[in-house]
């Protein structure tokens, strides 16, 4: 099973635009499906309740217009954001604790974040109550769902925090400039606020017993007792010193091109590694079966804190390195197709296509890779330049009570964004397939 996420973020300070900027790689097995979902802002009875995987739970009021990526089998997201470009992302943890008794399953919590926040703040607030009451983490189960503890990155277009979980207990640290995290616990003595009872826990286990010292999180709740060595320390080591060394000039492209980064961390400061290469990245890639683990789905979220545009939410299929990044704009329709996909592969499934592309390309045909990317590079460079158009044009619209006018306009370019990607991906695998067949004779 793969053990590999890593979501980062830069504030406006960190940022050439002085706009925030997330960024989120979501690695999970090589076959699992992950589709992109929509969800409407929704009015709920007094009574309602939520039912969650194995956890049911009071319903609020009001929920809020989201987009997600869901694991095909899933509730809650890999990483998403709402009408009020809030956006979150987590990553899997492990700390000390295994229960036998139900939990909310981590990526429920970042759709429940979502649907119940106008702000990161307000995120961290109804995630951190949640996780007191309900607890999250690993937890025996009979349905196969593999559990885990997790850490997140919750943002908004002014401000982010750090949020890492342990059971029932948590802690949680605002964001300066820019930072990445991974599957390894990084608040140790620097947190801002802690669960109720986390330092009464970690005392009742025989966790922490220095008690004149500072309290250290990590130190207290984390199964890996050296947080300095193994894959997600040396990703994180990678994305860190990535955003260290450009910081005040991040950029869209710094995102997107360290989502796409194939270097293993044993030189941190290096350039990016375009280069497929085995091991473990921040692009992480299946192995020579098709096996594995696999960056599932990306998203950059290119937020907006000076009403100049809307936010552009970037999002990708699969392997990003060998794929296109689509402007996705929450205040139109998102295009159903990408909501297309389960278990069992489709050729009308976007996020299948992409797999088979990576297929083909890493087992048979690898000499391709560099024209494929090419292709997708091209869309790109346009993409780049006409989400941000639009973007302008439809905040003018909405700031002008013509809402409906601009919810058409964005639906219209999404749509036409996916058909053309679709379009070109299925071209694509017919020029590797027809390439294999030449080689065979």
């Amino acid at each position: 099973m793969p053990k590999s996420c890593d979501t980062m973020v830069a504030l406006p300070s960190a940022t050439k635009e002085n706009q925030t900027i997330f960024a989120k790689n979501s690695d999970r097995p090589a076959t699992e499906c992950q589709p992109l979902v929509q969800r409407a802002r929704e009015t709920h009875p007094v009574d309602a309740s939520t039912k969650c995987q194995f956890v049911e739970l009071p319903e609020v009021t009001t929920t809020y217009r989201h987009i997600g990526s869901r694991p095909y089998w899933c509730w809650g997201y890999e990483h998403g954001f709402n009408e009020h470009q809030v956006v979150i992302g987590n990553e899997g943890l492990a700390s000390k604790y295994e229960f036998d008794s139900p939990k909310l399953i981590g990526m429920e919590l970042i759709r429940l974040g979502l649907e119940r926040a106008e702000t990161a703040a307000e995120a961290v607030t109804a995630m951190t109550e949640l996780i007191t009451k309900y607890g999250q983490g690993k937890f025996s189960n009979d349905q196969g769902v593999r559990t885990y503890d997790n850490g997140y990155i919750i943002a908004d277009p002014k401000e982010a925090y750090i949020l890492q979980t342990a059971g029932h207990e948590w802690a949680v640290k605002q964001i300066q400039g820019a930072v990445g995290i991974s599957n390894v616990y990084s608040l140790e003595e620097d947190w801002d606020r802690l669960s109720p009872n986390g330092i009464n826990e970690a005392i009742a286990q025989g966790w922490w017993t220095d008690t004149s010292a500072r309290f250290n999180f990590s130190e207290a709740y984390s199964r890996e007792a050296d947080r300095s060595v193994g894959s997600g320390a040396m990703r994180r080591k990678r994305s860190c010193a990535v955003l260290s060394k450009y910081t005040g000039n991040i950029e869209l492209q710094t995102m997107m091109a360290l989502l796409s980064d194939h270097s293993d961390g044993s030189k941190p400061d290096e350039p990016f590694q375009t280069e497929i290469l085995s091991g473990t990245s921040i692009c992480v890639h299946h192995d020579d079966k098709g096996e594995g683990g696999n960056t599932a789905a990306s998203l950059v979220a290119h937020l907006c804190d000076d009403g100049s545009r809307l936010p552009v939410y970037w999002c990708s299929f699969y392997s990003p390195c060998l794929a296109v990044f689509l402007p996705i704009f929450i205040e139109g329709e998102l295009p159903q197709v990408l909501a297309i996909g389960d278990e069992t592969p489709s050729d009308d499934s976007p996020w299948w296509l992409f797999r088979q592309l990576s297929l083909k390309l890493r087992l048979e045909e690898p000499e391709l890779i560099p024209t494929v990317q090419a292709k997708w590079q091209e869309f790109q460079t346009q993409l780049l330049t006409t989400a941000y158009e639009i973007a302008k044009e439809g905040k003018f619209l909405i700031e002008r009570g013509c809402e409906n006018t601009a919810n058409q306009l964005l639906t219209r370019y999404m749509a036409e964004n996916v058909e053309t990607m679709l379009e070109t991906v299925r071209g694509l695998l017919s020029d590797v397939e027809q390439s294999i067949e030449m080689a065979a004779d």
